[in-house]
């Protein structure tokens, strides 16, 4: 057996559509192979519940390559000192795999895995997964590109793998294994491609009707919306195969019903499919943005206060709505896009936490956590990227506009289960003889607001508006905007005014509705 081809699978689990796999097979013998990384999954952003995603995962890939010839290889270690002992084995004539736009750790893993190519003199093959450009001097056709890369064809798996005899798959390890802090998900979406697909044809084929105006809701967006955002993160699904068969089926639907309220809710899950890539982009442009503030002045804005951040972790602040989309996510590992917004709006604004802190409770909460949507959208909605407008989600607003019956507080916060209807948004206005006749005494049972959101909010707002006025924002916010800032028609240059007319609020809206929430939904 010579020198083989090292397909090294990161978050791109799957055959189809795989052209690393696909280009080393053309070449030679291919081992496949995934490292399971201990120090990855003990960083801070990591959780329990992702790894038992990745790992039912990684375990249809392996019976997928095995079905080929071949099963994936795991391994557990350092990246660089499994490929060594790999090519003093066997020797490695080169190395494939996707490009990757992911934290900080991965980043700083991928520099050594390339300074250890160059050492040995092996070429190391990233072909790119997604429709985000590398080394990208200017945004300019960056949509016009991202277009061209998502009409390639889709690549069949190869046909065949030759089998590397006396090589053992290994095993894939358990939580325990990896010593992973214990994260109860019971609602968790299942991992493999199997899942991804049957959510992919159950979307297109149904659920996606009424993606348009059930989106925003947390109980019906548990339907409707595509719940493709594990396994596109994941890498279960390509992106451009769900890009390709969301237009087939819109089209479809065109020839077959003329059903236009279909037809413009899968019109607008195409734009977050775009949407996707445009926020992974700036932490590709940007590495730092994970860590440090996008626009220099709004650093050190916030300070740490861990009563508030408990609170908001756990999902106790006294704000009900706010209290039951956590748990939700708690449970669930997903929300959907609106919601998630607005738990960090509440974060940054209400109770004043630095989104570093806050960002990371979710990361770990968030299954399909996806580190350059994750990041770009945190400094987004906490005001610190100085070209967005200032977002400051109104709690009760939000749960009266979508939570109307109280159906989903009612769900996750049993202990306002028995709360008369009139109360139910607003439990710090029920008095006390109604709180001892459904069992719920505020401050004991459940607990009342943490702060006084209303005039947190206003006091925030007036920070970051003066902040915005002083001088050199605005000069230094243009050339955020020049670099990260979308160039599809009808995007502008940013600036400091506040606007009072109306029909300026509605292209406002319209533009941050399409620039998105958190995970935009492919949620």
């Amino acid at each position: 057996m010579g020198p083989l081809q090292v397909v090294w699978f990161k978050r791109d689990l799957r055959t189809a559509d795989h052209r690393p796999l696909v280009e080393a097979s053309r070449r030679g013998a291919v081992l496949p192979l995934y490292v399971v990384e201990p120090d990855y999954w003990q960083q801070p952003d990591s959780s329990e519940r992702q790894w038992q995603f990745c790992r039912e995962s990684l375990l249809e890939l392996r019976d997928c390559l095995a079905r080929l010839g071949q099963p994936l290889v795991v391994r557990i270690g350092q990246v660089e000192q499994v490929l060594e002992r790999a090519h003093r084995q066997f020797g490695i004539a080169s190395l494939w795999s996707h490009e990757e736009t992911g934290n900080g750790w991965t980043y700083a893993r991928d520099l050594r895995v390339a300074t250890w190519a160059r050492h040995h003199s092996i070429e190391w093959q990233e072909i790119p997964q997604f429709g985000v450009s590398r080394r990208l001097a200017s945004r300019q056709g960056w949509a016009r590109r991202w277009e061209g890369r998502m009409a390639e064809d889709l690549v069949a798996p190869p046909p065949q793998l030759e089998t590397l005899s006396g090589l053992e798959p290994g095993p894939i390890p358990s939580s325990q294994e990896l010593a992973l802090a214990p994260d109860p998900c019971p609602g968790r979406q299942l991992g493999g491609r199997s899942q991804g697909i049957g959510e992919l044809q159950s979307f297109l084929a149904k659920r996606s009707r009424r993606y348009q105006s059930e989106l925003s809701n947390p109980s019906t967006a548990v339907v409707s919306c595509s719940r493709l955002s594990p396994h596109l993160s994941w890498g279960t699904l390509s992106l451009r195969e769900v890009v390709q068969q969301t237009r087939q089926r819109r089209a479809g639907l065109a020839d077959a019903t003329g059903d236009r309220y279909w037809s413009r809710s899968l019109q607008r899950f195409d734009e977050r499919l775009h949407w996707h890539c445009h926020f992974i982009q700036k932490l590709e442009s940007q590495p730092s943005l994970e860590f440090r503030e996008l626009h220099p002045a709004t650093a050190q804005l916030r300070s740490s206060e861990p009563e508030r951040l408990t609170a908001w972790a756990t999902g106790c602040t006294g704000l009900p709505f706010v209290d039951a989309c956590m748990r939700s996510l708690i449970a669930t590992g997903w929300l959907n896009f609106r919601m998630r917004a607005m738990l960090v709006s509440v974060a940054s604004y209400q109770l004043w936490l630095p989104w570093q802190e806050s960002g990371l409770h979710l990361a770990r909460l968030f299954v399909d956590y996806e580190p350059g949507i994750h990041w770009s959208q945190c400094q987004m909605q906490s005001g610190t990227t100085g070209i967005n407008s200032i977002r400051i989600y109104n709690p009760l607003k939000q749960g009266l506009d979508h939570d109307p019956q109280g159906q989903f507080i009612r769900r996750w916060i049993p202990e306002l289960r028995q709360v008369p209807a009139v109360y139910l948004h607003r439990p710090w206005t029920m008095d006390l003889p109604t709180q001892e006749r459904v069992g719920c005494l505020l401050g004991s049972s459940y607990p009342l607001p943490i702060v006084d959101w209303v005039e947190a909010a206003a006091t925030a707002r007036s920070k970051i508006w003066a902040l915005r006025q002083q001088e050199g924002f605005s000069a230094l916010a243009s050339a955020i905007h020049q670099r990260h800032g979308s160039r599809r028609a009808g995007a502008r240059s940013p600036g400091p005014r506040r606007s009072n007319s109306r029909s300026s609020s509605r292209s406002r809206a319209a533009r941050l509705e399409a620039e998105g929430q958190l995970c935009l939904d492919l949620a």
